[in-house]
């Protein structure tokens, strides 16, 4: 009984053998002699007394003209972008150009990379987002901690413990920083992020935010007084507020980063919008003699 639709299935596979080699939906069409059947195939019996249906023979001339061969037109290929707009690729970050001897960088107008350091409490967030907020040209904000937190199950909290586990997930949130870091860069688009670096500890140091986002990085450290970040940790909430021992314990390595060649901001009497035009002017300064770090 011939299907009035669809290709009819392939002859079943025997124990220990593959598919019926060469079959084909084609081969069952009518007018096409089917192929053999497999070994122990060889279905239904017919009636008594009815011969056997014969398949009608053709006799097809042998060809003896040259063999011509099969042509098949080229396959285009495939894209590996998706969508209308096609993205540059995000490469390292290279360092800033110095300005002209005769005239100061307008920081407002210029793509940049910068790394916000300093314990909790100094600001960072606050100042990093107001920075990029007020600036001229598109400027994102990544924090690393927003980023960290994007693991809800199975989050390691490094209040719970600084062990192999948290050490891991920030090695990870810092290496997806960079990356939308240098992407937003190789698009136009400035980038400001924060982190409490520390400069004892190179495992979790700037090496990795070098490596991660290239040398044209621009690291600045907030580093206010014990009192104003103890203040500011009171008014947290959540996992983000620390006990107070281990906000004066993080403030006393942070003083590790005077005399690292780094630029230092002391914000303590400064408010949010003071502190971003220091940033600016310390940019400035550090495009036309970049910092060794």
């Amino acid at each position: 009984m011939q299907h009035a639709v669809g290709a009819p299935l392939p002859p079943p596979h025997q124990p220990g053998q593959g598919p019926a080699a060469g079959w084909s939906p084609a081969g069952q069409h009518p007018g096409h002699p089917g192929p053999a059947p497999a070994p122990g195939f060889t279905g239904a019996p017919m009636p008594p007394g009815v011969p056997p249906l014969q398949a009608p023979q053709h006799h097809v001339p042998p060809h003896h003209g040259p063999a011509q061969p099969a042509h098949h037109a080229p396959v285009p290929p495939t894209p590996d972008t998706t969508g209308h707009v096609q993205l540059p690729p995000g490469g390292p970050v290279a360092i800033p150009s110095a300005p002209p001897a005769a005239g100061t960088p307008d920081l407002t107008a210029t793509t940049l990379a910068v790394l916000l350091i300093g314990p909790a409490g100094a600001g960072k967030t606050s100042v990093a987002k107001y920075w990029a907020d007020h600036r001229r040209v598109p400027t994102a904000h990544i924090s690393l901690d927003d980023v960290r937190e994007w693991v809800r199950s199975g989050f390691a909290d490094p209040q719970s413990g600084w062990n192999d586990h948290s050490e891991a997930q920030y090695r990870l949130a810092r290496r997806t920083c960079g990356f939308a870091a240098r992407n937003f860069l190789a698009n136009g688009i400035s980038c400001i992020l924060d982190d409490a670096v520390f400069p004892d500890r190179p495992v979790v140091g700037l090496g990795g935010w070098k490596r991660h986002v290239g040398p044209g990085l621009l690291p600045v450290v907030l580093l206010p007084g014990l009192e104003i970040v103890l203040e500011r940790n009171a008014e947290r909430s959540g996992n983000r507020r620390l006990t107070d021992e281990e906000v004066a314990r993080i403030h006393g390595r942070m003083a590790g980063w005077y005399g690292s060649g780094l630029p230092i901001i002391d914000n303590s009497q400064l408010d949010v919008p003071a502190t971003a035009r220091v940033l600016d002017d310390v940019l400035a300064r550090s495009i036309a003699s970049p910092p060794q770090w």
